[in-house]
């Protein structure tokens, strides 16, 4: 067997907790299966106090992170302290410098600083792993770089944030308020206290950048279409039911005549399709290529196990001697392509209207669709008291998103039209 590799630790949260825990438990296990041992040699937390539930006795304990990189002894540095700057990203960059491998699960620092870091890894030869970063569990950057390696990519999308789904799931099984499943979400431990980061899309926008950058070989962008799932209600869900819906957070990156074109959003997608039945905490991603056709892959998107064991996969590949170019291809021959606008989109809508209950309100409506060249799908309106405002809900026929937003605007300038529309796309996935 070749001598040990021996590895620090930069945080031991959750995802920390879980890589000790592998690496200990699994230790014969991971030894057989690349070829050497691998030795936790020192990490670094806030706490020393604070009871983990791991047996660190023989371990370096460092306050400070970027002291790791100074023991000769380490070979690769894991990187678990998040955030897209600070220490994390000096960590990164030092270690890198120095020609120490980093394994990391921080999908900020990745979809912001992704290419320079992978530069520092290339000219000191050495890899810069972050399978971790992106759907948890999922191995969706292998599954890029090396089993579909053979394909050139036209489209990545699905669930990318296993809190959202929950919440969305909860909403739609427990028929709870949007409020009730977050609080519910919260207590379980699947959302911070703060949720803003994951309810708000910018969890999601963060992994599609990536996994975008990754399968087109193109510059990361984070400057694109990010709606969340805040102004998601009980109505919304049960509408999107009566019509055979349910409603998740996606990613979407597509190749389009235009260019490239990214988006996060909550979409209508069909009960019974492949996204329309992952449920909970799960992730699941489609990914279309040109020879291998479609392909959908599922699992745990978040947790100490699921994204620890992508972690404790990365160190594998580097035990075993594997280096490789963080984007698949050098840094150098990433090229920029055409960004497309969300305004160009082509797809269906569900639109929500609390209309007055006054005559000419339909046809109002139904005018200004047609003068957009929209045509109507399916329509419903719930029984109501004559008088009371009404719920009205339209599905289109495929549109341009630039056509909507034209349409919109002039439904709200109606008199009889009493909240903002509700508007969300339709994906068939």
């Amino acid at each position: 067997m070749k001598n040990s590799l021996n590895i620090a630790i930069a945080g031991i949260g959750t995802v920390g907790r879980g890589t000790v825990k592998i690496l200990q438990q699994n230790a014969d296990l991971l030894a057989g299966r690349c070829g050497r041992n691998i030795n936790i040699v020192a990490v670094s937390a806030r706490d020393k106090t604070k009871n983990r539930g791991l047996d660190l006795g023989n371990i370096k304990w460092l306050e400070n992170p970027l002291d790791l990189v100074a023991l000769p002894e380490v070979e690769v540095i894991v990187e678990l302290i998040g955030g897209a700057n600070g220490v994390a990203k000096t960590l990164v960059e030092v270690a890198l410098k120095v020609g120490k491998s980093v394994v990391t699960a921080n999908k900020a620092l990745i979809a912001h600083h992704g290419m320079e870091l992978a530069k520092i890894a290339e000219e000191n030869n050495v890899t810069l792993a972050y399978e971790a970063a992106v759907a948890g569990g999922i191995p969706i950057i292998k599954t890029l770089r090396e089993g579909l390696a053979a394909n050139k990519f036209s489209k990545i999308a699905g669930i990318l944030n296993g809190t959202c789904n929950f919440i969305l799931t909860s909403m739609s099984e427990e028929k709870k308020e949007f409020a009730e499943a977050l609080a519910k979400a919260q207590e379980i431990g699947y959302a911070e206290a703060d949720p803003s980061f994951d309810i708000d899309g910018v969890d999601t926008a963060h992994k599609l950048a990536i996994i975008t950058s990754l399968a087109y070989s193109c510059p990361l962008n984070t400057d694109f279409l990010v709606e969340g799932i805040r102004d998601i209600s009980s109505l919304d869900i049960e509408y999107a039911d009566q019509l055979g819906f349910v409603i998740k957070l996606l990613g979407v990156s597509t190749i389009t005549p235009k260019g490239v074109l990214q988006r996060v959003h909550p979409a209508l997608v069909p009960k019974l399709s492949t996204i329309g039945r992952v449920s909970g905490a799960y992730n699941g991603i489609i990914v279309e290529g040109d020879y291998v056709g479609r392909i959908t892959l599922e699992g745990a998107g978040a947790g100490a196990g699921a994204t620890a064991s992508s972690v404790v996969g990365d160190i594998i590949d580097i035990a075993r001697g594997v280096i490789y170019k963080p984007f698949t291809v050098p840094v150098a021959s990433i090229k920029s392509l055409p960004i497309a606008k969300i305004d160009d989109l082509e797809a269906s809508y569900y639109i929500r209207l609390v209309v007055a209950d006054k005559s000419g309100v339909l046809a109002a409506i139904t005018s200004i669709l047609s003068e957009n060249g929209i045509s109507m799908n399916s329509f419903l309106q719930n029984p109501h008291k004559t008088g009371e405002s009404a719920q009205v809900v339209i599905t289109t026929h495929k549109t341009v998103e630039s056509a909507i937003k034209k349409a919109l605007n002039s439904i709200i300038a109606l008199e009889t039209i009493i909240e903002k529309p509700q508007t969300i796309r339709i994906e068939d996935l």
